[in-house]
């Protein structure tokens, strides 16, 4: 084998081993907690701390509207913090200015689920 062959062998070997280590580093999961509403209040070493917003929520439709009041509470409060992440019964939810968003997991795709129309937030295609 030539040394370039050599090179080539070892960069893919280091590559390999680069994304079986990324394949293998935990994923946060969001709490699977019948009825349950979350905030995620902080992600500390790599360990999520999900604090409790409301029991007995009925759908992620109404966990949302927990949220978003919690936002904007502590927006009127004078806090900075204009975008929240929450979960709902092993969802995330991602909410902002233009609206709530959800995924399976914390950094996979995010697909619209409520949009703002005026001060509200409505299903998508409701407007």
């Amino acid at each position: 084998m030539t040394l370039a062959k050599l090179r080539l062998a070892a960069r893919a070997t280091a590559l390999l081993g680069a994304l079986a280590l990324g394949a293998c580093r935990a994923q946060i999961q969001a709490p699977t907690d019948p009825g349950v509403c979350y905030h995620l209040g902080a992600i500390e070493a790599g360990k999520p701390r999900f604090n409790v917003v409301g029991k007995n929520v009925p759908d992620m439709e109404h966990c949302a509207a927990q949220l978003e009041a919690m936002r904007l509470r502590f927006l009127s409060l004078g806090g900075t913090q204009r975008e929240i992440v929450g979960a709902y019964q092993g969802n995330f939810l991602f909410l902002g200015e233009t609206g709530v968003f959800t995924a399976e997991t914390y950094a996979g795709p995010r697909y619209p689920f409520l949009v703002r129309s005026g001060d509200q937030l409505v299903p998508v295609g409701s407007q």
